[in-house]
């Protein structure tokens, strides 16, 4: 049988066991090792919502993952039992305008593992998938940092959405776990400057061993007087501000610090709509762009960790059992002990 929980209401997560699911053709049948909780699991854990998105119980949980193929598909030939891989959480249809397009990740029929919708969470001990969306993981990168290559993905898709290359300087709004990828994305891309920002002295702390050139607590302040700390502290106002939090006075700092043709990045998902400086953003030809996801970015993020050129293992602050996954979700949800990743253990 096959073990996971089951989401049935707002923090309501039960241990169930059904059938070891058959593979098709196209796909292999994984035994999970890992996976990362993600602020969005809590979202619709603890609010039953992701967005403005209702979720819909009984429903799964967990798709940042890694495990060991365990059976493969009759036409699945680039993987065989026993390799390592990522996955790629989703379904893509192929034939909608979008992906004929290369954007798959607007796919307008995608079942992607985050959506409230009843699917199948990548927390289990046995998980199905579809082949091509296998990442198979090299020697050198490890099970954790495996599970940790999706997140690390909508990082590099941001980055290279606002075109972040050698030169740039770059503002980092949150210093959560998107938010100190996007700075390792950021730097592994040649950015020459990087100012994170958090609420959180000891999460600055860890962004300064990642790698930020300059830290500053926020809260509380104008977003207009905060932006100006931002250039004085920085001797420029960024280029290109990536903003992870999702919270409205951060967003308005983001718009108000971002220089004239620069660009604000949506990296963070709010709860709900914000009110927004936008005549600021107008006048100054300061472009607000969306991030979805990822495009085409595993491999490169895959690459980046196996070359050693990224380390997100800082970013794995505490590990939990299989069996401990409601302890897991409310010790993520605390924040104690300066968590930042916490990693459920499936294997």
């Amino acid at each position: 049988m096959n073990r996971f929980p089951v989401l049935h209401g707002i923090d309501d997560l039960r241990m169930e066991s059904h059938p070891i699911p058959e593979v098709g053709p196209n796909e292999v049948l994984l035994r999970m090792s890992r996976v990362g909780l993600c602020g969005s699991d809590l979202a619709m854990v603890y609010r039953g919502m992701l967005g403005d998105l209702v979720i819909q119980t009984p429903m799964g949980i967990g798709h940042e993952a890694s495990g060991v193929v365990a059976k493969c598909g009759s036409a699945v030939t680039h993987l065989k039992p026993g390799d390592r891989v990522t996955i790629e959480p989703g379904n893509c249809c192929g034939n909608c305008d979008f992906c004929k397009a290369g954007h798959y990740n607007n796919c307008v029929k995608d079942n992607f593992y985050t959506l409230p919708m009843p699917n199948p969470g990548c927390i289990a001990h046995y998980f199905k998938h579809r082949g091509d969306l296998c990442h198979k993981l090299p020697e050198t990168v490890s099970q954790e940092e495996g599970a940790l290559m999706e997140p690390f993905s909508v990082a590099i898709h941001a980055c290279r959405r606002s075109k972040v290359t050698a030169g740039t300087t770059v503002l980092v709004c949150g210093a959560g776990p998107i938010g100190l990828l996007c700075l390792l994305a950021a730097r592994a891309m040649g950015a020459k400057s990087i100012l994170v920002t958090d609420v959180r002295p000891e999460r600055l702390e860890t962004a300064s061993k990642m790698g930020a050139d300059f830290t500053m607590l926020v809260g509380g302040a104008d977003p207009q007087k905060e932006a100006k700390r931002i250039e004085e502290v920085m001797g420029c106002m960024p280029e290109v501000t990536l903003e992870c939090t999702g919270v409205e006075v951060a967003f308005q700092t983001a718009i108000y610090a971002t220089r004239a043709c620069g660009v604000v990045v949506m990296v963070g998902l709010p709860a709900a709509d914000l009110k927004l400086p936008l005549v600021r953003a107008g006048i100054r030809e300061v472009d607000i762009i969306g991030v979805f996801r990822f495009l085409n970015c595993f491999p490169i993020a895959i690459d980046l960790v196996a070359r050693g050129v990224v380390d997100v293992k800082p970013l794995i602050t505490h590990r939990f059992k299989f069996e401990e996954f409601n302890k897991a979700f409310e010790f993520f949800r605390s924040g104690k002990d300066g968590a930042i990743k916490c990693m459920v253990i499936c294997d």
